[in-house]
């Protein structure tokens, strides 16, 4: 549809005081930068004065077009929209300030209209990807639901996102998926932070969206008709969408537009002469009696498309009850399993990735929500849902997600996906592998998403696949990462409390680490379970005075039971398969288990022994692996770092005599 001249012209208004409005919050913080702003202004001015579909009074409601700032450094260029439509944010004068919710990168759960925290490059290209997946989820989760959910994911990245290897995997699971629901919009101006583009890229990135399948058109970025134009065709089209949008970085500021002095705040001091080659007044903030106007009449008519969707809404509860109170009115489906019908003492010996994979499925006869994948492991992660199919361009029922072997867009895909807080999602590789998504965890962690990330093949046991498949140093890394929940069962019976707490949780991500070899199902399973939901327990409790405390994980919890059984006496056993849970437990559940009067302590775990001294102390003893393994049978690697029960037999003797 035709857009006027004199709404064209109003839309420019507002581009230049949203400049204005980014100009002076970098110039008071004195930080910040400014070439996105301005250089993507008459996006901004056609996206939120015109096309996108919100409502700041509503600012998370289900229906709302997703808008992701991938270039998290040009957040002014967010805010400074966020506030000309109405949403409830801190004067644009706190930018970057403490105690204020207009942090340097949007960070989700902080501002509102924010979808989504942003700032390493290309995360938000993926997430965008996560929420496009998810509405196609719903989509095949309920009939005609489609009239009611009918959203855009629009995501507006530059040259680096696009040089981070993420973008490429990211870009070419949404073109096999046919993720048609998303807008990619490429601030094409040519420059990055050290220099010209051409220094660093010669490819043509057209060809290389046409490639994925992409529908891709290029425009002028300044212009405010090309853009609504090529947006209005996007949304026609059978097929993910790249807008190429050519624009001048640091628009409008003499001698840094143009040039990569433009990424940062140096165009600061010539604020004066920007704001006058912009014809904006010397006033701070300034917002035009015109562009007030232009946000009223934007802002009513959000109200008004709100109230019409809600009846729509009510009329569409009416025939779909089911789904209404799974997907939108946060009725949340209890975890609970009988797990006893799953898995009993006396049962034969079973690796943790297997009966994790049973676990799961349980779960998601019972949860509707839960939906999984893997980059290309499913086989041998064995978290494959069974009997509820394959997603893909033709099943937007399917609760499986194969991602290729695209580990880290698979972890940011599975944050789009969680922070809309409608599905819960996991992802599966090895252990080995997690660094490739290692960001996007991070990013998990800080946003405080309930993703579940199953990781198998946990350790020197993997044998003849040699050091690079063995994660010796690994569950260290993961454990310094704040706000994740790291667990490795040590049997079936752990297993089961290791996937309660990890898909009971809300505020965070946990990482499940689980064995590639048969381990045997230990004594009292409801107890085991029970012990794991606290982080730890006491696996064998001394009958005399105590002298030893032993502490295991995994695999090597059932080395130590045995290994101690002829010190049982003067020995405690204790499982400790989450160390962030243990440690939220308390000092007074940390004095049940880990009594200060008993400081001779032997920690035993196939991994760097780092993570252990916080437990055993300066008196304490650590039987670790502290260099790569070999390729060799499981056994034998495991027999020359020592994990072996006669091994740990002679340690335990030798502390006791």
């Amino acid at each position: 549809m035709a857009v006027s001249q004199k709404k064209i012209a109003d839309l420019q208004a507002a581009a230049n005081i949203a400049r204005g409005l980014a100009l002076d919050a970098v110039s008071v913080a004195q930080s910040g930068h400014l070439g996105l702003p301005l250089g993507c202004a008459e996006i901004g001015a056609a996206l939120f004065g015109h096309l996108l579909k919100l409502n700041p009074k509503q600012p998370r409601w289900i229906n709302r077009d997703r808008f992701v700032l991938s270039s998290g450094h040009g957040t002014m260029f967010l805010y400074a929209w966020l506030y000309l439509s109405g949403f409830a944010i801190d004067k644009l004068s706190r930018f970057r300030t403490r105690g204020s919710n207009l942090p340097g990168h949007p960070e989700f759960g902080i501002t509102p209209g924010v979808e989504c925290t942003t700032g390493p490059l290309g995360q938000g290209i993926a997430n965008a990807v996560g929420f496009a997946i998810g509405e196609k989820m719903l989509h095949g989760y309920a009939n005609n639901i489609q009239k009611i959910l009918n959203y855009c994911i629009v995501c507006l990245c530059g040259d680096g996102c696009l040089q981070e290897g993420i973008s490429h995997e990211a870009c070419s699971l949404a073109g096999h998926l046919k993720l048609n629901n998303l807008i990619l919009i490429y601030d094409s101006n040519d420059i990055t932070i050290d220099a010209p583009l051409a220094k660093t890229q010669s490819e043509d990135v057209r060809q290389r969206f046409e490639a994925y399948g992409f529908f891709v058109q290029t425009i002028d970025g300044h212009s405010i008709a090309q853009f609504i134009e090529a947006y209005e065709k996007a949304k026609m089209t059978n097929r993910p969408n790249l807008i190429i949008a050519k624009t001048t970085i640091g628009y409008g500021i003499p001698g840094i537009e143009g040039t990569n002095k433009a990424h940062g705040e140096a165009g600061i001091k010539f604020i004066a002469e920007a704001k006058k080659n912009l014809d904006l007044p010397e006033l701070q903030f300034f917002v035009s009696p015109r562009v007030k106007t232009l946000f009223k009449t934007r802002c009513h008519q959000w109200r008004e498309d709100y109230n019409r969707w809600e009846c729509q809404f009510d009329a569409w509860k009416k025939d779909n009850k089911d789904p209404c109170a799974l997907f939108f009115e946060n009725q949340s489906v209890k975890n609970e399993i009988e797990f006893e019908n799953i898995f009993h003492e006396g049962m034969k010996a079973i690796s943790t990735r297997e009966a994790g994979g049973k676990i799961l499925n349980a779960l998601a006869e019972k949860n509707q929500k839960i939906v999984t994948g893997s980059a290309d492991l499913v086989h041998s992660n064995r978290n494959y849902l069974f009997g509820k199919g394959d997603f893909s361009c033709k099943n937007h029922s399917g609760r499986n997600i194969a991602f290729g072997i695209r580990e880290h867009a698979m972890g940011a895909i599975l944050n789009g996906m969680a922070y809309d807080n409608i599905f819960q999602p996991s992802g599966a590789t090895f252990l080995a592998f997690s660094d490739y998504l290692r960001p996007a965890i991070r990013v998990a962690a800080m946003a405080k998403l309930p993703v579940v990330y199953i990781f198998t093949h946990d350790s020197i046991a993997v044998g003849q696949d040699g050091p690079t498949h063995q994660p010796v140093e690994i569950l260290a890394a993961l454990r310094s990462i704040p706000n994740l929940d790291v667990i490795r069962p040590a049997d079936a019976g752990e297993c089961e409390g290791a996937y309660e707490a990890a898909f009971s949780r809300k505020n965070g991500p946990t990482a499940l680490i689980l064995s590639r070899q048969d381990l045997p199902i230990l004594a009292d399973i409801t107890n085991r379970k029970n012990g794991t939901l606290h982080g730890a327990y006491i696996a064998r409790r001394e009958t005399k005075k105590l002298q030893l405390i032993l502490l295991a994980t995994g695999s090597e919890l059932s080395l130590v039971l045995e290994a101690a059984q002829d010190f049982s006496s003067f020995v405690r056993v204790v499982s400790m398969p989450s160390m962030e849970i243990f440690k939220r437990q308390g000092d007074a559940y940390g004095e049940k288990i880990l009594p200060k009067s008993c400081q001779l302590r032997l920690a035993v775990e196939a991994g760097i022994a780092m993570p252990w001294y916080l437990f055993v102390g300066s008196k304490g003893h650590i039987i670790s692996v502290n260099d790569y393994g070999f390729s060799a049978p499981g056994q034998q690697v495991q027999e020359y770092f020592g994990f072996t029960v006669s091994s740990i037999y002679e340690k335990i003797r030798s502390l006791l005599s």
